[in-house]
C-alpha cells in the first residue's frame, strides 16, 4: 500500500502551492515513483507543477456525452468499453511521478460521475506507488466519499491569519466527526512575514488544539511565479519556502 497524503484548507491560502512544493521534494527523495491527484474541479496544480495537463476526467465526461449523443461511439466498442479506453488515457505520465486531474464538466450538473471516475482510476493505479498525493478543493468531498482508500497523512494548510487558523480547525473537527482517523494530522502555516508567527495567531492554534508541524515565510519568490504563471515547485532547493517545508517534511518522517 502505498503512503497517502492529502492536503486541505481554504481557498487562497496557498494549498496548492505547498501541495506542488510537497510533491517535487517526494520525486526527489528518489524512493518510488508518486502518484498526483488534482482533486480540484477548478485544476491548477498542474500549472504550479510545470506540467500541461490537456486530458482531464471532466472533459473525457464530456467528450463521451458528446460521441453518445451524435452515435459516433467507435464500431464495435460498447460504451463501457469506450469508457474503460478513454479514461485510462487520462494518466498523465512525468519522469518522476504521474498525475490525474479531475478537471470540470461543462455546463450544469453536479460532479458524482466525474468523483465516481476519479475515485476508480486512483483504486486502480495507486498499488504500483509508493506515494499518493492529493490536493483537495476548499472542503473535504473527495476524502469523506472514499476517493482514497485511506489517508495516513492528512495536512491542514492555512494562511497566517485568525480567520485561516478557525477555517483549518473547523476541517479538523469534520475529519474527526467522520472518523477518517488519518494516522497523522497537522497543520502548516503559509505565508508568515519573515516566517514568525504572531502571537494572536499562536494562542488560535493552541485553542484550537491544533498540531502545528511548521511555518513556511512569506516569499517574494513565490509570489512572482503566480503572477508570472511560471511553475513554483521548481524554484531552487534553497528557496526558504522549500526549505522550510522539506525541513518539516523530514521532521514528520517523509
Amino acid at each position: 500500500m502505498p503512503h497517502t497524503i492529502a492536503v486541505a484548507g481554504k481557498g487562497g491560502v496557498g494549498k496548492t502551492t505547498t501541495c506542488g512544493m510537497m510533491i517535487d521534494y517526494l520525486c526527489k527523495k528518489k524512493q518510488g515513483p508518486v502518484l498526483v491527484v488534482d482533486a480540484d474541479a477548478n485544476s491548477n496544480l498542474n500549472e504550479v507543477l510545470g506540467v500541461e495537463a490537456e486530458i482531464t476526467l471532466g472533459t473525457i465526461r464530456e467528450e463521451m456525452a458528446q460521441a453518445e449523443l451524435k452515435g459516433t461511439l467507435p464500431a464495435g466498442m460498447t460504451k463501457a468499453d469506450y469508457a474503460e479506453f478513454k479514461f485510462n488515457s487520462a494518466l498523465i505520465e512525468e519522469d518522476d511521478f504521474d498525475m490525474i486531474v479531475m478537471g470540470r464538466t461543462q455546463g450544469k450538473g453536479c460532479y458524482c460521475f466525474v468523483n465516481g471516475v476519479l475515485k476508480t482510476q486512483v483504486d486502480k493505479y495507486a498499488k504500483n506507488y509508493k506515494y499518493v498525493v492529493m490536493d483537495n478543493e476548499a472542503g473535504l468531498e473527495h476524502v469523506a466519499r472514499g476517493t482514497l482508500p485511506h489517508v495516513d497523512t492528512m495536512l491542514l494548510i492555512s494562511d497566517c491569519s485568525r480567520r485561516g487558523i478557525q477555517a483549518a480547525a473547523r476541517v479538523a473537527q469534520t475529519i474527526e466527526e467522520m472518523e477518517l482517523k488519518p494516522e497523522r494530522l497537522g497543520l502548516i502555516v503559509n505565508r508568515a512575514p519573515e516566517g514568525v508567527l504572531d502571537e494572536g495567531v499562536k494562542a488560535e492554534i493552541e485553542k484550537h488544539g491544533l498540531d502545528l508541524l511548521g511555518v513556511l515565510p512569506q516569499d517574494e519568490s513565490v509570489y512572482r511565479c503566480d503572477c508570472d504563471g511560471e511553475p513554483s515547485a521548481k524554484l531552487p532547493d534553497d528557496n526558504p519556502v522549500k526549505k522550510a517545508l522539506a525541513a518539516i517534511m523530514q521532521s514528520i518522517g517523509l
